[in-house]
């Protein structure tokens, strides 16, 4: 029996994310930054994934996020 082998993913709600950062500091790998070249519309710069496949889905993102604007699937 093997186990599921998939890849991580993690999505942004990119209108419900203020551009607070505290995904950005959870990251163990360093693989969320705020992207300065888009905006949602409140005008905020909304956080990405650099390198989905680096991803380990830790889900610390999801849980530093206060707007839930977080969504991590493990193995999809």
């Amino acid at each position: 029996m093997s186990a599921k082998t998939g890849t991580n993913r993690v999505t942004f709600d990119i209108e419900r994310c203020k551009s607070c950062g505290l995904c950005v500091e959870a990251c163990p790998r360093k693989l969320i930054e705020l992207d300065t070249g888009s905006m949602n519309s409140k005008g905020l710069h909304p956080a990405r994934i650099v390198d989905q496949s680096r991803c380990i889905a830790c889900a610390l993102c999801a849980i530093m996020c206060p707007d839930t604007a977080i969504t991590v699937e493990k193995n999809v």
